[in-house]
């Protein structure tokens, strides 16, 4: 197997939306297959951001991300954010998605994305071509009716998330095993 293309064995993967700001407070949205939970005490998640993208120098300076967990109705929005340069286009205007404030930071939520991380960057770790920001976890918001938080799992019969499979290609949640 070409050795570069073994890192897809680990696909498919939980799509998200990250936001982020410039240092003027404007808004920035990032399409994200590789996203983690790395530590439960302190919370912390993390994400991978290529070193080109115009995203990873808002998130280094400003220090604050938004994870947008979007629901496979907003397909067209995820590919959309993740074709385009915020260095060039406005993506919440172009995909009609709305900001919202956040509770604790100062980047902006989706408000049509059903659940929300708000994050404080603690660390950041160079790896190859890309950067994996982690953050504190300072706020979380989820949809009602959608997440058991006594489980901590979504009701896969109400939530729908988006999965990235490699390249342009896409699924959703299947049967419950």
């Amino acid at each position: 197997m070409d050795l570069d293309s073994a890192r897809h064995l680990l696909h498919p993967k939980l799509t998200v939306l990250a936001t982020c700001v410039d240092g003027e407070g404007n808004p920035n949205i990032i399409t994200l297959a590789w996203a983690m939970p790395t530590s439960i005490d302190p919370s912390l998640v993390a994400i991978s951001v290529g070193e080109t993208r115009y995203s990873h120098d808002l998130i280094h300076s400003v220090g604050e991300f938004v994870v947008n967990i979007p629901s496979s109705d907003l397909l067209d929005e995820v590919k959309l954010c993740g074709s385009r340069t915020g260095l060039t286009a406005d993506k919440f205007e172009e995909t009609d998605l709305t900001p919202v404030d956040s509770e604790e930071v100062a980047v902006p939520l989706i408000e049509e994305c059903p659940a929300h991380i708000e994050c404080e960057l603690v660390d950041e770790f160079r790896t190859g071509d890309h950067t994996i920001f982690v953050g504190e976890i300072v706020h979380g918001s989820v949809e009602e009716g959608i997440f058991d938080e006594s489980s901590g799992t979504f009701d896969m019969d109400k939530f729908e998330p988006v999965c990235h499979v490699g390249g342009s290609e896409f699924v959703t949640s299947g049967r419950k095993i």
